[in-house]
């Protein structure tokens, strides 16, 4: 079987040298089969708000309030709607409307620990092989489906991710699917919202964004990307390494700034989409490329950690109030069902009504999946 290399750059392998290798197609399903999934989730939205960077699971969804200071940090967690479960005490908005989502306790992985890794991971399902590009999930989806009306049915906001640290593939681009696929881009214009639609969101870049991410559901789009950052050089984002030179956010920044900044355009977008009635037809997942170190550094910030972290995911029907899968004493490692980044890949995939697992490309004579895990179909399940 061909390995997965843990960083590649794909930039030297053109789209010819791909179709000479063997060229996409899809196995176990007939093409009737096909149409009729995509035929009835074809009023289904999906949209990803990657929290670029690398957020604190620990600050956010997963806090330990037992552990030791230096595992907890210098925060306090609070109480959710949902008996038992707890928040960091800087999301109290989606503390309050935890029971209309599933948080996801265990996500993982065994790669580098460096930011492209885990992006390539989120957004295609799987890391480069050989050189070869895989596909973002929304340029799966368009492909599969047909455009109405001129509408993109992929697009990144605000633009895709660049200076994350290693130039290599982030996974927001059409790859071996070929240049047509591409994601699309869109100014972020909100002016013509009501006000009071705005200030549901919040006056700031976390909250326009996911603004125009419901505006573009809601005129048709299939599959919005949400970069709440596009870069991490030399700004304050959720990579808290608290150092000048790599990542100056601390854990404090995350208190003052970007999670209530979060924590407001996030239940913002709950709250809009549901009362706009399409929140039971869009799926929302929020997570990042992976989590933070569970010892504080000497700077007050959290370093890289792969082994585990958390997401959320809202709307699609989900079963709200859910956890599902749970972390050690430091939220370290997971000790319940832990969760590949490529299971939320084609989680997402899965609502838009596109098996990723059954599309398969020929390398070497041998038949590679696209996206080679299953969704996460816990969070459809009731009690």
């Amino acid at each position: 079987m061909l390995a997965a290399e843990n960083v590649t750059d794909a930039d030297g392998v053109s789209r010819r040298d791909f179709l000479r290798a063997g060229g996409l197609t899809v196995v176990g399903l007939s093409g009737a089969a096909r149409a009729a999934s995509l035929m009835a989730n074809s009023n289904r939205r999906a949209i990803l708000i990657l929290m670029t960077g690398g957020v604190s699971q620990l600050e956010t969804f997963d806090p330990k309030p037992d552990a030791p200071a230096s595992i907890r940090g210098p925060f306090k967690s609070i109480e959710t709607a949902v008996p038992g479960v707890r928040f960091g005490e800087s999301l109290p908005g989606l503390a309050l409307r935890s029971n209309r989502f599933a948080v996801i306790r265990s996500m993982n992985h065994s790669y580098a620990p460096i930011h492209e890794t885990g992006m390539q991971l989120l957004q295609t399902g799987r890391l480069s092989v050989n050189g070869i590009k895989f596909p973002n999930w929304g340029s799966l989806v368009a492909s599969n489906v047909v455009t109405k009306n001129g509408i993109s049915p992929n697009i990144i906001l605000p633009q895709p991710l660049a200076e994350t640290g290693v130039a290599t593939y982030r996974g927001q681009q059409a790859g071996i699917l070929g240049s047509e696929w591409e994601p699309q881009l869109v100014t972020k214009d909100v002016a013509d919202e009501p006000e009071s639609i705005r200030r549901m969101y919040g006056d700031t870049e976390f909250g326009r964004l996911l603004l125009k991410a419901r505006q573009l559901a809601e005129h048709g789009t299939r599959c919005v990307t949400v970069n709440l950052f596009d870069s991490l050089k030399d700004r304050i984002t959720w990579d808290c390494h608290g150092d000048k030179s790599c990542g100056p956010a601390t854990l404090f920044d995350y208190q003052a700034k970007l999670c209530p900044e979060f924590d407001q355009a996030m239940s913002g977008l709950l709250d809009d989409l549901s009362q706009r009635g399409m929140l039971d037809d869009t799926l929302v997942v929020a997570t990042s490329e992976f989590g933070r170190t569970p010892q504080v550094n000497e700077n007050m910030g959290r370093d890289h950690w792969p082994l585990c972290w958390s997401a959320i995911v809202a709307g699609g029907k989900v079963s709200g109030g859910k956890v599902i899968g749970s972390s050690d004493y430091a939220a370290a490692e997971p000790l319940e069902r832990p969760i590949e980044p490529g299971e939320l890949t084609a989680t997402l995939l899965n609502w838009c009504g596109i098996d990723g697992a059954s599309q398969s490309f020929t390398y070497e004579k041998e038949a590679i999946s696209l996206v080679p895990h299953a969704p996460v179909t816990e969070l459809w399940e009731t009690a």
